[in-house]
């Protein structure tokens, strides 16, 4: 594949899985031995991220990633992000706010075949609690 499709798929993984939640779209975009590297999931990290989807679903609202900077070389992508969203259900550990953030945010992607066979992230953990327990 080219760096060029791959990052096609990076952007399609951003706007499918990580803003419009959809689960379904792990299985077009993600291999079947997918390895997360950010959460507990072993041994099959693919579901993890259908269920993580699926919890973000019942918990923001008004998602949007903007792209800031989209970096490829070989196998690897990288996309530097800006996210956005409002807290409307239970949310890592705090209850329903209403409350909106923005927080910065990079993705490390491995891909083979066009798919997605490992992950990295990294965010403002500490500026996204700032905003949602409005200190």
């Amino acid at each position: 594949m080219t760096i060029e499709t791959n990052k096609q798929v990076v952007r399609r993984f951003i706007e499918e899985v990580l803003v419009r939640l959809n689960a379904a779209a792990v299985d077009d975009l993600v291999a079947a031995d997918f390895v997360s590297h950010d959460w507990p999931s072993k041994p099959d990290s693919r579901t993890a991220l259908k269920t993580a989807t699926e919890r973000m679903g019942r918990a923001l609202s008004d998602i949007s990633f903007a792209i800031d900077d989209l970096i490829g070389e070989d196998d690897r992508v990288v996309a530097r992000v800006t996210s956005r969203a409002r807290q409307t259900g239970e949310f890592m550990g705090l209850p329903p706010s209403g409350r909106s953030y923005e927080i910065g945010e990079i993705h490390i992607f491995r891909l083979r075949d066009g798919r997605i066979v490992e992950h990295w992230y990294e965010m403002d953990a500490m500026g996204l609690m700032r905003q949602l327990e409005g200190s």
